[in-house]
């Protein structure tokens, strides 16, 4: 499973390396610029290869279970998905106001050194969201 989650994540990777091998003689923004317009066609089919296999997975867990195919009973067949969106999209948000927070604390630090305590407490309780999203998921497993 690891090795196949390895491999789709590096799929779009490897026509990259093999275009920069090929054009290295080339000056970098041109390459980068040529890169970048090459590889929207191919993401595009990754992408949408990846909504069909999404879409797959809707489909495919209530036929498992039917088919007597788990290892285990499961209440609801999609509260992993559940618990997964709540876990990811805490931490996305988790990682908008870290961003936010820390480039403004930064900033402040910069100019009052004195504060660093007190935006260190905010920047803290910007990555406290991911922490909820994951508890959530551990609720929503736990059921």
């Amino acid at each position: 499973m690891l090795t196949t989650a390895l491999i789709a994540g590096l799929l779009p990777v490897i026509p990259a390396i093999l275009y920069a091998v090929r054009r290295r003689r080339e000056a970098p923004t041109e390459s980068m610029r040529r890169l970048v317009l090459g590889l929207t066609g191919f993401n595009v089919i990754y992408g949408l290869a990846a909504i069909g296999l999404g879409l797959v997975f809707f489909a495919s867990p209530p036929t498992v279970y039917a088919a007597g195919l788990a290892q285990e009973a499961v209440r609801d067949t999609y509260a992993s998905l559940a618990a997964g969106m709540a876990t990811g999209l805490g931490s996305i948000g988790a990682g908008y106001a870290v961003g936010t927070s820390a480039s403004a604390a930064i900033g402040v630090v910069a100019e009052k050194p004195e504060v660093f305590g007190r935006v260190l407490i905010f920047v803290g309780l910007a990555e406290g969201i991911a922490i909820y999203g994951l508890l959530i998921g551990f609720m929503i497993l736990g059921r």
